[in-house]
């Protein structure tokens, strides 16, 4: 992915976005010492199983066709039951509108079916009609699915019924394999499709936070829903291929970088931030410098699940990479945008 996006959210520190021209500053500031967070065992809080239970505990009912959400390029058809005549049949266009008989050009993108028939209803009585009954049938789906990759019971496409939680799209998928790791990462294309944003979600704090909390996210249409195995490691920032790797039996944090694709030629090699999840909670930060850890093998420690490897940048011109989180569970997202690895 060669521009992205990222929104974390069990981090609690926060970093700025720089741009060409300004003072290089570091990215997320060192919270510990490395020996502390060698000596630290994480371990998983929460068997699949038990979150698969809570996913489908969350699902009260299965999204019902009236809850269809309408987009753009969906083929609908518009029916009122007083008035044959009115009868219509069009794509919904890019802006969202469709136009139909008297009434003309109306939007429906953004709305259910049965939001989108009350809406015309309205529409109607207000100078045509005096208790008009409008039905939506939509002929052809376009815009409303939903896609689930990696270690999920049901990957694959489903379409987009209505208003989901992260727990009920998960349900939808029939929760996790068991060799599922405990990051959920959604994929969202916005206005520009080659800026896409990606969130990462704790599986831990998502279930221990329950199906109310904030990062229990609303999913849109087109989202795409990943589930990583476990033993994936993450490396961002100046790298050639930034994104999640699996991890050997046995990986270091070089041999993590060099999975990457290896230094991009904007690295800053003394400025390479471990970001790892303690055993209560919270988020150990530590800086390493690349010779320092091809120099002294105590300071070259294995990786471990969920491990986000982060190199920071050197050149003025490049763009400076954000990570920034609430502390509170919110969703917060920044953007960076890295030069072309050369």
């Amino acid at each position: 992915m060669k521009t992205r996006t990222i929104s974390i959210f069990f981090l609690c520190f926060l970093s700025a976005i720089l741009i060409s021209g300004c003072a290089i500053r570091s990215g997320p500031e060192p919270t510990a010492k490395l020996e502390d967070v060698a000596a630290q065992e994480t371990g998983a809080k929460t068997e699949i199983r038990q979150i698969n239970e809570r996913f489908f505990a969350a699902v009260k009912s299965a999204p019902k066709l009236q809850d269809y959400i309408l987009g753009e390029g969906d083929l609908i058809q518009v029916s009122v039951f007083e008035a044959q005549e009115l009868k219509a049949e069009g794509r919904i266009s890019a802006r969202g509108f469709i136009t139909l008989p008297l009434i003309g050009t109306v939007e429906l993108k953004g709305l259910s079916t049965r939001e989108a028939e009350q809406k015309i209803e309205t529409l109607y009585r207000s100078k045509y009609l005096q208790n008009p009954h409008v039905s939506v049938f939509v002929k052809e789906q376009v815009s409303g699915k939903i896609t689930f990759m990696g270690a999920v019971k049901k990957p694959g496409t489903q379409p987009f019924l209505g208003r989901q939680s992260l727990f009920e799209a998960l349900a939808l998928a029939e929760g996790l394999s068991e060799n599922a790791g405990k990051m959920v990462q959604v994929r969202r294309t916005g206005a520009d499709p080659d800026h896409p944003t990606t969130f990462l979600v704790d599986l831990d704090e998502l279930v221990s936070g329950g199906s109310g909390n904030d990062l229990n996210m609303e999913i849109k249409s087109g989202d795409v829903i990943y589930v990583p195995e476990a033993g994936m490691v993450y490396v961002d920032g100046a790298v050639r291929k930034p994104g999640n790797y699996p991890m050997k039996k046995k990986m270091s944090i070089p041999e993590a970088i060099v999975a990457a694709g290896g230094f991009a030629v904007y690295a800053a090699e003394d400025k390479i931030k471990l970001v790892r999840k303690n055993a209560a909670g919270k988020v150990d930060v530590v800086q390493l410098n690349f010779k320092d850890l091809q120099m002294q093998p105590e300071k070259n420690i294995d990786v471990k699940d969920r491990d986000i490897i982060f190199v920071e940048t050197n050149k003025m011109e490049a763009f400076m990479y954000g990570l920034r989180v609430t502390g509170l569970g919110g969703i917060v997202g920044v953007g960076y945008e890295p030069p072309r690895p050369q």
